[in-house]
């Protein structure tokens, strides 16, 4: 009987997020009862399982107000609307970059020419020439901007986790392949903040769950496994580019990601920095002699009182949210539907329209410490509404599904092909220690699921493809939906969460939904996502034959009981 009490309580937990929010209330309901059979599937699977979306009814559709200018057809995905702010833009503005090099020299570029603003969110910044110059370019534009005839006030925001920025680089990172050296981010940072203490905020997120004797007796190396601040925001004024990469060597040479551009989007970058300086309240303040402070008024994060802390956060948080979608829908009113009585030839002719958008950008934030769940509200309404015939490429570099998310690939009816790393192409492939076995771990939970897709005569709906390239590693995340009849994608996510336990309940994770009409934009994330699994292999029953493929006695003992911290 926990299932079904479960629903209620979800649905109330989720509705709050967003009260007065009435058009939700199928929407959410429905996603209990899915939860709810989710938690009934773990303890009884049966071929059964396939008839689950057969028993539903539809996703209600949300309207909104009628205008010549608003657009149909991929809006059916319009009721993500209903939960963060919608970002309509020309599909002109948006750019898929494909290598480590492009992001690196953009990165460089941008920077170069920031006059207001420079935001950016990683999990940590390395040690390493190439971060050197990333940093060197922060210290010349900052330069610049001061001893300008007409100075431009630039501002740096920096946004970090505190275990891993803070660990000397000459320790193993759990969670990322090996360096070398002694410094860490926060060196790296220091001479930014003494230089330019009145320009320049570092911010270093400290999870709240990791506190007290956990706190003092983990290693130093593992503390990062109770927790991160995971998401990868990179903003340049009005551009903004969205990824999956860290700030290391590795990411701008030969890690592979993936990578988005958004050119002079204002409000989207508005959104993004104010979503990063709500983080950083909440995240203790790096000082110019490399202590750290809490900002005036704050809960602490691990010394203060824990509930507190959260509430605060979600506060400061869902207010970016609710404010920015409050901002967009007046924006559109505005916009669209100021005046019902013009035709559609004088709205234009009066010119003071912006032309109707072709693409849609929808941030979706998980911060499940803080009980915000909107990502993986959507990414699996996402996965329960892919229709028959649908094709649905998800890829991560760390296979490890949370438990909802593969019974929603087992038991719906898209076809599912998901891009995985190789052992080789793993981070940690090489390494020495406990960290060695991690790609045995991802291996043994391959085969779990790929037996699974087999026990259940799945093969031919969902295929998993390895990932190879030789001398790089793997870490690119996301998905691609084709719509029934489409040899293009009309929807991606690109971001920071791998769809595993830690994105869904331990890190902080950002990405974005973009939807697009555009043939053009649409052959550019096909080409993207065809890129990718062209380097790959399908995996079959042989796979898991090959030398090095078998995985140790005392790894399969122990992956269930540490699979939820990596």
């Amino acid at each position: 009987m926990a299932a079904p009490a479960a629903g209620p309580v979800f649905w109330r937990r989720l509705l709050g997020l967003l009260p007065g929010r009435p058009g939700l209330a199928a929407l959410l309901g429905r996603l209990s009862d899915r939860l709810g059979r989710s938690r009934e599937r773990r303890r009884r699977r049966s071929p059964w399982l396939l008839l689950a979306p057969l028993l539903s009814p539809t996703v209600p559709q949300v309207t909104s107000p009628p205008c010549c200018l608003c657009p149909e057809g991929v809006h059916r995905f319009q009721w993500i609307r209903n939960l963060v702010p919608e970002f309509g833009v020309s599909s002109s503005h948006v750019r898929v970059l494909s290598s480590p090099a492009e992001f690196f020299e953009l990165m460089k570029g941008q920077i170069k020419i920031a006059k207001r603003r420079v935001v950016m969110a990683s999990l940590y910044l390395g040690t390493g020439p190439l971060e050197q110059e990333l940093v060197d370019c922060l210290e010349s534009s900052l330069e610049k901007s001061l001893q300008a005839k007409f100075p431009s006030d630039l501002r740096v925001s920096i946004l970090l986790d505190f275990t891993r920025g803070s660990r000397g680089v000459s320790y193993r990172c759990f969670l990322c392949p090996p360096h070398s050296g002694r410094k860490n981010s926060r060196t790296m940072l220091l001479p930014l903040l003494q230089r330019f203490p009145e320009h320049v905020r570092v911010s270093l997120f400290h999870t709240p769950n990791l506190r007290g004797l956990l706190r003092l007796l983990i290693p130093e190396r593992f503390n990062e496994t109770i927790g991160l601040q995971h998401i990868k925001v990179y903003l340049f004024d009005n551009n903004v580019i969205l990824s999956g990469a860290n700030l290391s060597d590795s990411y701008f040479t030969n890690r592979q990601d993936r990578y988005v551009f958004l050119q002079d989007c204002a409000e989207i970058a508005d959104f993004f920095t104010e979503l990063v300086d709500a983080v950083g309240d909440v995240s203790l303040q790096l000082q110019g002699d490399d202590t750290v402070e809490v900002v005036d008024g704050m809960v602490h994060p691990y010394k203060g009182d824990r509930a507190a802390y959260c509430r605060a956060a979600n506060k400061r948080v869902m207010d970016v949210i609710h404010s920015a979608r409050t901002r967009q829908q007046m924006l559109h009113a505005q916009t669209f539907h100021s005046d019902s009585l013009l035709s559609q030839e004088e709205a234009a002719a009066a010119g003071d329209r912006r032309p109707a958008p072709d693409t849609w950008i929808y941030p979706l934030i998980q911060m499940k410490p803080f009980e915000i769940q909107i990502d993986e509200m959507v990414t699996e309404t996402l996965l329960t509404e892919a229709e028959r015939g649908a094709k649905v490429f998800l890829t991560t570099g760390y296979f490890n599904l949370t438990q909802a998310y593969m019974d929603l690939v087992l038991g719906t009816r898209a076809e599912y092909q998901i891009l995985l790393a190789s052992p080789e192409v793993n981070g940690f492939f090489g390494a020495k220690g406990v960290a060695g076995a991690i790609p045995a771990a991802y291996v043994h939970i391959e085969r779990q699921f790929y037996s699974e897709v087999c026990n259940l005569g799945q093969q031919d709906r969902v295929q998993l493809q390895e990932y190879w390239r030789r001398g790089w590693t793997f870490h690119a995340k996301g998905l691609w939906l084709y719509l029934a009849g489409s040899s293009l994608p009309c929807l991606t996510l690109i971001g920071s969460p791998n769809f595993g336990y830690r994105s869904v309940h331990r890190d902080l994770e950002a990405q974005i939904a973009i939807v697009t009409e555009s043939r053009s934009l649409q052959q550019q994330l096909h080409q993207e996502q065809e890129q990718l699994y062209l380097r790959s292999g399908v995996v079959s029953s042989a796979t898991f034959e090959q030398p090095g493929r078998q995985v140790k006695l005392w790894v399969k003992m122990v992956t269930p009981l540490i699979k939820n911290f990596f």
